[in-house]
């Protein structure tokens, strides 16, 4: 742009010097014409002899002198033209001599020559000006091709260094407005350029580093929510199924398993101990490995309800939300059938006790007016009635009526045992202390069955046949150290034993009605197991009940 300028600026210049020295070009050839016409009509005055002529000469001679023709003598004039004005200044000295000298045949002779003179000049002064018309519209034209020329080495230059690397930063934006901000900015050797492509290399840079932080945090986010919601599923799930159903270890396990799908890489198992009973271990499918890693343990509590812990195995930062919710799942799921199973127990205690009242008030009364009738007939017999066959089926009736009596209050007593929570273990230690106040036998207990192991019915019927064989071992076998044992013997049963030391299996077996076998056999057929009696080595009898847990009676 400067360059155009300039040119211009020149061109306009030389333009203006040019013409401002072409201003008295046609004065000066206009004088050199009345040169020739005065010179004719000079020639005129001389052959007239007229007094006008030097009047005449004088008007010439301001014409040949005048500022139009000195011009000629100028330095910036040609020297032709310089010299062709000298020429003509000399021959008219000349013919001014003749003129003077009245002399008119030789300024008539002189006077062709003297004209061509001046137009010699003339000639001369209209080839200089048609020269410097000439040589200005030259330089117009070369300025003008100049100033295109120029001008398209400024359009290509401009376009090459400056309007390239503006598209390229308008292709570079329409990039990054897309999300791609891996672009490459145009290089340029103008600080303006350089530094607009610095800066927006920058931004891109940030931009680009923002949106990566940011597309991160939203997968993380995306991942945690994920993580989450498949978090609540598992625990919605296990709370549906441990709730749709009983609370065995089968489900307890299926729970665990599931969780175990969902940490792959943490081994699991649940441990149940409630109030110093025998340990529950349940292991998710893997096992429990033999060298353990980094052991963590997450209470099963639920309000002021401890039942154990749930222990995980992992070589990794365990879960501690999951698996805390979990655990609270877990005491919760078994709190909730705790309570159901007492409730359960409850209600049937309540409705056993119900029996019993009206077994009381009934069959009581009849066998205590039945005593007391045979008793009176007894008495009244007279002498004449009374015979040995008599006095048998007297004495038949009455130990009838009394082995009845005696049989109802043992059902009775039965009936009447309570179970305030659903631990087997408590209720046989309640009953226990009962039969123990009642005897001076030594009574031991050795109670090694989980929790959660049985169901509220088999703690009815295990905690009877437990005070039926306790109860025949004191009353009938006389013993004086009964040992009850209570434990798993292997992974589908469980095991009762009640020893004693009394008068040993013969004698049971003579007195089985009065030790009511039947009603104990009974009672494991509804537990789905079996009852055996067995002679101890050192004396006495043993009570082996062996039923599987969580059976319904059958």
């Amino acid at each position: 742009m400067l360059t155009l300028i300039l040119l211009s600026s020149g061109l306009s210049t030389f333009s203006i010097i040019n013409l401002s020295y072409s201003l008295g070009d046609a004065r000066t050839i206009n004088a050199s014409g009345s040169l020739r016409m005065q010179s004719y009509r000079l020639m005129f005055y001389v052959n007239s002899g007229s007094k006008n002529s030097l009047q005449k000469i004088e008007e010439f001679e301001n014409t040949l002198y005048s500022d139009a023709l000195k011009r000629s003598l100028d330095w910036k004039t040609p020297d032709e033209i310089g010299e062709q004005y000298l020429l003509v200044i000399h021959k008219w000295k000349v013919m001014r001599s003749y003129i003077e000298e009245k002399n008119s045949r030789l300024y008539a002779a002189a006077l062709k020559d003297f004209v061509d003179t001046i137009d010699l000049l003339v000639l001369e002064t209209e080839h200089y000006a048609a020269f410097k018309l000439k040589l200005l519209t030259v330089s117009q034209i070369i300025g003008l091709a100049l100033m295109l020329f120029i001008a398209f080495i400024a359009v290509r230059f401009t376009k090459r260094k400056v309007v390239a690397p503006l598209n390229q930063l308008m292709e570079s934006a329409n990039t990054i407005s897309k999300g791609n901000f891996d672009v490459e900015m145009p290089k340029s050797e103008y600080i303006e350029l350089s530094a607009l492509s610095n800066a927006f290399q920058s931004t891109a840079k940030e931009l680009s580093t923002l949106y990566r932080d940011l597309e991160s945090q939203v997968k993380d986010k995306t991942l945690a929510l994920t993580r989450s919601n498949n978090e609540l599923t598992l625990l919605y799930d296990n709370l549906v199924m441990l709730h749709s159903g009983k609370l065995e270890i089968s489900s307890l396990k299926t729970a665990l398993n599931q969780l175990r799908a969902h940490e792959p890489e943490t081994f699991l198992r649940l441990v149940i101990v409630q109030d110093n009973e025998e340990e529950l271990v349940i292991e998710a499918d893997g096992g429990w490995p033999l060298k353990p890693n980094l052991k963590t343990h997450f209470p099963l509590k639920f309000e002021s309800n401890k039942l154990g812990y749930l222990e995980a195995n992992s070589s990794e930062e365990p879960n501690y939300q999951l698996f805390e919710n979990f655990a609270i799942m877990l005491a919760r799921s078994i709190v909730i059938y705790n309570a159901g199973e007492q409730r359960q127990q409850l209600a049937l205690m309540e409705e056993r006790g119900v029996i019993a009242r009206e077994l009381h008030d009934s069959l009581g009364q009849i066998l205590s007016f039945l005593k007391i009738q045979v008793s009176l007939l007894s008495k009244g017999l007279d002498s004449a009635c009374r015979s040995p066959q008599v006095e048998q089926q007297i004495a038949e009736i009455n130990e009838g009526v009394n082995t009845a009596y005696v049989q109802l209050r043992e059902l009775l007593s039965t009936f009447r045992l309570t179970v305030k929570d659903p631990n087997l273990h408590h209720a046989i230690e309640a009953m226990l202390e009962q039969l123990k106040s009642q005897s001076n036998a030594n009574i031991s207990l050795d109670y090694k069955l989980p929790m959660q192991l049985l169901g509220a019915h088999q703690h009815i019927h295990v905690l009877q046949l437990t005070r039926e064989a306790t109860v025949n071992a004191i009353k009938h076998a006389q013993a004086d150290h009964i040992n009850i044992r209570c434990f798993k013997d292997s992974d589908t049963h469980v095991t009762i034993t009640i020893s004693d030391n009394g008068v040993g299996i013969d004698r049971v077996k003579i007195r089985d009605q009065h030790f009511g076998i039947g009603i104990m056999h009974e009672r494991a057929s509804r537990l789905s197991g079996i009852v055996e009696l067995s002679g101890n080595p050192e004396g006495g009898t043993t009570v082996t009940l062996t039923f599987p847990p969580e059976q319904e009676p059958s």
